[in-house]
C-alpha cells in the first residue's frame, strides 16, 4: 500500500493504492490495482469537484490520459471542513506504474481552479521492497 498527499488552495488530496492479485493475470502481464482517494476541504469556501484528469504511466513509459466529469459518477460538493472519499481502480500491462493528475474544482463564487492529485505508485508489494 502506497500513500501520498497534496494540498492545493486548502483542498487536501490523500491517495493510497492497493495491488489486487486475485483480479490480475500475471502470466498475461495484466496487473490490476485499486486506489482510495480522500478529499478534505480545509479552505473557508464551499467547493465542488467538476471533472478529473488522470495521467497513468506504465513501466514501459506508455501514457494513458483519462478525462471525464466527476468521479465514480458523482460531482461532490464539500463545505469547509467536509471530507469525501471514493474507491476506483486501474490496470497496467506492466508490474509497476504511476498515476497522477488533477481535479477541476468550482468555488461557490463560480471560480474554476485545478487541484493536484499527487503522483503515486501502482506496484505489487514485492516490487517496491
Amino acid at each position: 500500500m502506497m500513500k501520498e498527499q497534496a494540498i492545493t488552495r486548502g483542498i487536501e488530496v490523500n491517495v493510497e493504492s492497493f495491488f489486487l492479485p486475485e483480479q490480475s493475470n500475471l502470466d498475461q502481464g495484466q496487473y490490476v490495482f485499486a486506489y482510495r482517494v480522500q478529499l478534505k476541504n480545509r479552505s473557508d469556501q464551499t467547493v465542488q469537484l467538476i471533472s478529473r484528469h488522470w495521467i497513468i504511466t506504465d513501466a514501459e513509459g506508455h501514457v494513458n490520459e483519462v478525462k471525464g466529469e466527476g468521479v465514480v459518477g458523482e460531482q461532490p460538493t464539500l463545505k469547509p471542513g467536509e471530507d469525501y472519499e471514493y474507491m476506483s481502480g486501474s490496470h497496467l500491462n506492466s508490474e509497476v506504474g504511476t498515476m497522477e493528475g488533477s481535479y477541476q474544482m468550482e468555488s461557490e463564487t463560480g471560480e474554476h481552479f485545478d487541484i493536484k492529485i499527487p503522483c503515486f505508485t501502482l506496484a505489487p508489494p514485492h516490487a517496491v521492497n
